[in-house]
């Protein structure tokens, strides 16, 4: 039976971190043989593999080897949608703890929505934030046995909200009617139709450092017509790992200059001012100046070109 829902994630030497992922997708709501796994190992050195394969009884799962090349989670991330089956893929990273209902929410939100426009569904993730201050404390509080219940603990007491709740409760969670939908599309749990995330050229491979590929393929699937939504039901938990705020940083601006030169927009054009312009406050800026949104401007140069 072809699955429903593909679920993609790139791993690289996080063997303990996508073993928890891995483990959450096991008490998933929508039934094994509904949804497929592709793991893309991005040359692994920890066995990774011989982990994956602990968990062939218990899911509908493939894994991909690519040589280590440095970082190049784009391709890897490609690997899976090439390869995926199902006519909806959910792009996750290692590390997200799935609440048992997230794939069945990613679902529902295409399948109640008109075929046109395609939906991109951003989830969301509890424990998610830029530094890792709080890591060790999110970690003692994260019942890896008991994923569903550590989220409603986190709900219910607004623990370690979603870094993103910020910009939510600012502009609602309607945010398909922001002038950027796109800056809040984070490949860590989001969703979309495999075909349009394929005719739009999947991730950018030229991205080989972290940061900016994800909102890279959130403008160009807005771009290319898709309805940028958030689903709260399509929750996890973002397991903390060591990370260097200050190098993602400089890794991060180096890919928002190459959005630039791609794209141009004036809307765009405003990522050369990251830090401060930033998802926070970038739908401020563009209202303040009067920006023309990105449909409309590459509109207008279509008209003067033709």
């Amino acid at each position: 039976m072809k699955p429903i829902c593909s679920v993609v994630i790139p791993s690289y030497n996080r063997r303990e971190l996508l073993s928890h992922t891995l483990g959450s997708l096991t008490k998933q709501t929508l039934p094994r043989d509904r949804f497929e796994v592709l793991v893309v190992d991005d040359g692994s050195s920890d066995d990774t593999a011989g982990m994956v394969k602990t968990f062939e009884d218990r899911l509908n799962i493939r894994y991909f080897y690519r040589e280590d090349e440095g970082y190049t989670a784009t391709r890897a991330r490609n690997v899976g949608i090439v390869n995926a089956d199902a006519d909806i893929t959910v792009l996750m990273d290692s590390g997200v703890l799935a609440h048992s209902g997230l794939l069945n929410a990613h679902l529902e939100s295409h399948r109640t929505a008109p075929a046109d426009p395609p939906l991109a569904v951003c989830g969301y993730a509890f424990g998610y934030d830029f530094g890792d201050d709080d890591a060790r404390r999110i970690r003692e509080a994260v019942d890896l046995d008991d994923i569903d219940g550590t989220i409603r603990d986190f709900a219910e007491n607004n623990r370690w909200p979603d870094v993103r709740e910020v910009f939510y409760a600012k502009y609602g969670d309607d945010i398909a009617g922001v002038a950027a939908p796109w800056m809040n599309f984070w490949t860590l749990n989001v969703s979309a139709r495999t075909d349009q995330l394929r005719r739009i050229g999947m991730f950018d491979e030229e991205f080989t450092s972290w940061g900016g590929e994800d909102i890279d393929i959130g403008y160009r699937l807005y771009i290319d017509g898709a309805k940028i939504i958030l689903n709260r039901e399509a929750v996890a938990i973002h397991y903390p790992h060591d990370k260097s705020m200050s190098a993602n940083n400089d890794a991060a601006d180096a890919n928002y200059k190459r959005m630039v030169a791609k794209y141009g927009t004036p809307i765009i054009r405003l990522l050369l001012h990251v830090p401060n312009v930033n998802f926070y406050n970038i739908n401020d800026v563009i209202a303040k100046h009067d920006l023309p949104s990105c449909l409309d401007y590459l509109a207008q140069r279509k008209r003067v070109a033709g």
